[in-house]
């Protein structure tokens, strides 16, 4: 049996830091629309979800350990948020956000990434396609 390597801890400056490997999309459904990012044909390592109705955004990674708190930063802003865990199998963390937060412009229109990081696991670094500012529309 062959054990994969972990992966190498990220130093420096994380705008410098390779984007983790996926690609975006995006769907409407019946609650509003959802945007999920990873790799094609494995769970989608985040999910960027407008519940219409309640006019809130969720963001939510994918977790192998349990974690309080979710770290998003942009070009522009950081911002810390309480992460809580979803009955979904695989486990993710979510945190919600309101429409009205400037962290959802920050996201959309960050200079070519965004980062979640949460304790005790790898940083995501996004790609700041469409499909981020097509969700925040969908909500407000």
């Amino acid at each position: 049996m062959v054990v994969a390597a972990p992966p190498p801890r990220l130093t420096g400056d994380w705008n410098d830091w390779p984007f983790t490997p996926g690609i975006w999309t995006y769907r409407r459904d019946g609650r509003g629309s959802v945007a999920q990012f990873g790799a094609p044909g494995r769970n989608a390592t985040i999910n960027f979800r407008c519940d219409a109705q309640n006019r809130r955004v969720t963001l939510s990674r994918e977790a192998s350990a349990p974690g309080a708190r979710m770290v998003i930063r942009t070009s522009s802003m950081t911002k810390t948020m309480a992460a809580t865990a979803s009955d979904a199998n695989p486990a993710y963390l979510a945190a919600d956000i309101a429409t009205t937060d400037p962290i959802l412009d920050a996201m959309a229109f960050s200079r070519g990434r965004v980062l979640v990081e949460m304790e005790g696991q790898q940083p995501v670094i996004l790609p700041t396609w469409a499909e981020i500012a097509r969700i925040v529309e969908d909500c407000r």
